[in-house]
């Protein structure tokens, strides 16, 4: 499949609702090998400038898009990408758009694509002092998100935040303890020149210089390392997991903290992960296995635990809530269009009821480890400060650590450039309800 139109039909089903992570591998499968990485590079650079680029559009058009033809304004928006953001030069980004257009079988829209980029080419200073001033143009992220950045955090921090969320993010491994040491698997990385360091927080964590192919990483087949960023790796020293505990994983995919507890403690008693969905499953199954880990895996809504839980209790769980993911839009840069202000609130209530539900679950004196990929208090401190309110059985255990920032209830994360995601970790004690 011709590498343009592909991406033009993936940013036309994410302004449709789908999500980038679900379209990634269908499409990459669809072009050819040696153009995988321009097609990944054309995806994600042009979701992550989206909002930028969407205003350029509505001055170099006269009327939207249908969505009918979102095709094409997925084209457009990719030779707008490439003209102003990568290294291709300005002639092959627009003949090769133009040419696109017929792969997705639009003749009519042939004209029409040319004539937006080449005006774009014309009137790109004027077009760019114009929408100077605009906000959305000038950080990319759409205004509601903003607005809600700036109030929580302030300039100084939300400028970070931003800043971030427009960098590519750094590829991370987490080292399985249960086969050796980071030092060891760092002189191994070293051997093979890739370069690599330490991170600062996780005892497992090595940030990698430049991305690299899993495939090239030494024993990565074997299980000797994973893909997982910094801040998830916390999770695991967090819970202070000892032998023969219960551990329960509630929303568990892709199993990258399921994985990380199973090395981190041996010897547990059990540890069952649940997930809503059973495609998502897959991949936890995938990553137990080819790190040899063995864990009871649940498809249900962790919610609903009167239909998957025996009434052993946990004396430990993790709860890795759902969330606007807003922590990590770098990864995920198709959320600046698919998140809407009104979910906030929505998922806040979804993360109070799981915390509701999974709490009957915990052992006196166990330890919950509330966590979210979130930026947003709304999804963070404030479900804990209401949960803590309501439940008189509820202790908040404080997490003494050198990162991230203290919160009233917990510890926030910002993604930073070249370092950890946004995370967000609240930790709560079970104690007598006498």
């Amino acid at each position: 499949m011709n590498t343009r139109a592909a991406v033009a039909e993936v940013i036309a089903q994410v302004l449709r609702g789908k999500s980038l992570s679900a379209l990634l591998p269908e499409y990459a499968s669809k072009v050819a090998e040696k153009d995988i990485g321009l097609f990944k590079e054309l995806c994600f650079g042009t979701l992550r400038w989206y909002p930028a680029i969407e205003l350029l559009l509505q001055e170099l058009m006269q009327k939207p898009m249908r969505e009918k033809e979102y095709e094409v304004q997925g084209l457009l928006a990719c030779g707008l990408y490439q003209l102003m953001y990568t290294r291709v030069a300005d002639h092959a980004a627009i003949n090769e758009t133009v040419a696109a257009v017929t792969k997705l079988k639009r003749p009519w829209a042939k004209a029409l694509v040319n004539a937006v980029l080449r005006n774009f080419q014309r009137q790109r200073a004027e077009l760019e002092a114009k929408l100077a001033k605009n906000p959305v143009f000038v950080r990319a992220h759409p205004q509601w998100l903003l607005d809600s950045l700036f109030s929580c955090w302030g300039s100084e921090i939300a400028i970070d935040i931003i800043a971030a969320n427009n960098q590519q993010a750094p590829m991370a491994l987490r080292v399985n303890a249960l086969k050796g040491s980071r030092d060891d698997y760092l002189q191994q990385l070293n051997a093979t020149n890739i370069a690599a360091q330490a991170t600062q927080f996780s005892e497992q964590g090595i940030l990698l210089q430049a991305a690299t192919d899993v495939s090239e990483l030494p024993g990565f087949s074997d299980g000797s390392v994973s893909v997982q960023d910094e801040a998830a790796q916390l999770a695991a020293t967090l819970l202070e997991l000892k032998p023969n505990q219960r551990v329960l994983d509630a929303c568990c995919a892709p199993g990258g903290k399921t994985c990380h507890i199973l090395e981190t403690q041996a010897n547990l008693s059990k540890v069952v992960a649940v997930e809503l969905e059973g495609r998502r499953m897959q991949r936890v199954e995938e990553n137990l296995q080819r790190l040899g880990l063995n864990a009871e895996l649940v498809v249900a809504d962790a919610s609903a635990t009167e239909s998957w839980w025996g009434g052993d209790s946990f004396q430990r769980i993790l709860l890795d809530a759902p969330c606007s993911a807003s922590g990590v839009i770098r990864r995920h840069p198709d959320i600046k269009l698919l998140r809407k202000p009104t979910d906030i609130g929505k998922l806040a209530e979804l993360q109070l009821h799981l915390l509701r539900s999974l709490w009957q679950t915990l052992e006196e004196n166990g330890i919950l480890l509330y966590a979210t990929c979130s930026v947003l208090p709304l999804e963070n401190d404030q479900v804990i400060e209401k949960f803590l309110a309501e439940a008189p059985d509820a202790d908040l255990y404080s997490i003494e650590a050198q990162w991230g920032m203290k919160t009233d209830f917990g510890r926030q994360l910002f993604p930073t450039i070249n370092g950890n995601d946004g995370f967000y970790y609240s930790r709560l004690r079970k104690t007598s309800q006498t």
